[in-house]
């Protein structure tokens, strides 16, 4: 009979000890728990990622609930980190889950530093606010970044694929932060690599999105994070 101490077995039968234990001292922070950055959240955790950092300013609404994971009926109107870091908590009550209820624009970035970090996730949906994070996280010289491009508007999860940001072909999200770059004369100093969809981005009256893509495009982001662990520890 499996006991509470099992839980992350099959984890590192697959990563092996010593990716386990070099995941338990990673320090990751995300930005945006919607649709992508909740599942992200949930992935890592639930993979052994003990000290995670979650940011977002919204709260939880009626149209989040198809798709994203701290939306329920229960959790309306709170705000979403608080929602999450609960549900995490209950996964894995001694990891360390940092909420911040906060906007990520220009001014907080210049108000927090990002040195004591690891790795950074964004899953910001704002061009302005997803551009100038990129482009600040680029100069840590020791941080890895991984980005979501556009996950609302399509149906079919067998299409996201990962590439660097300058690569990126046929998303509409990754060509409005690379034209921010060009206005603003600034790039990143080093490569980031993003999760983004082959499939082209259907036409709708509201920005619909299913959580069979978003989900996808959540894990995807956390494989980003255990692969370079791994890399690591080899």
């Amino acid at each position: 009979m499996e006991t509470k101490n099992d839980f992350f077995s099959r984890s590192e039968a697959l990563l092996g000890a010593q990716a386990m234990e070099a995941l338990r001292t990673k320090r990751v922070i995300l930005f945006g728990v919607g649709g992508v950055g909740s599942w992200c959240a949930e992935a890592l955790v639930r993979t052994g990622l003990t000290h995670l950092t979650i940011v977002d300013d919204d709260i939880v609404q009626p149209s989040n609930i198809n798709r994203q994971l701290p939306a329920t009926q229960a959790t309306l109107g709170r705000p979403k980190v608080e929602a999450l870091r609960e549900r995490l908590l209950e996964i894995n009550p001694e990891a360390e889950i940092i909420a911040r209820c906060e906007r990520v624009n220009e001014e907080w970035l210049k108000a927090n530093g990002l040195d004591e970090y690891d790795y950074v996730i964004d899953a910001i949906d704002s061009v302005a606010d997803k551009t100038d994070l990129i482009i600040r996280a680029s100069r840590v010289r020791a941080l890895r970044i991984y980005s979501s491009m556009g996950a609302a508007l399509r149906f079919d999860p067998t299409q996201v694929r990962v590439a660097e940001l300058m690569d990126v072909k046929g998303d509409a999200l990754a060509k409005a932060v690379r034209a921010r770059m060009k206005r603003l004369d600034k790039y990143p100093n080093k490569k980031v690599k993003c999760v983004y969809s082959l499939e082209q981005a259907q036409q709708c009256e509201e920005r619909g999105s299913l959580m069979q893509v978003t989900a996808v495009f959540g894990c995807t982001l956390a494989s980003l994070v255990v692969k370079d662990v791994m890399s690591g520890t080899h």
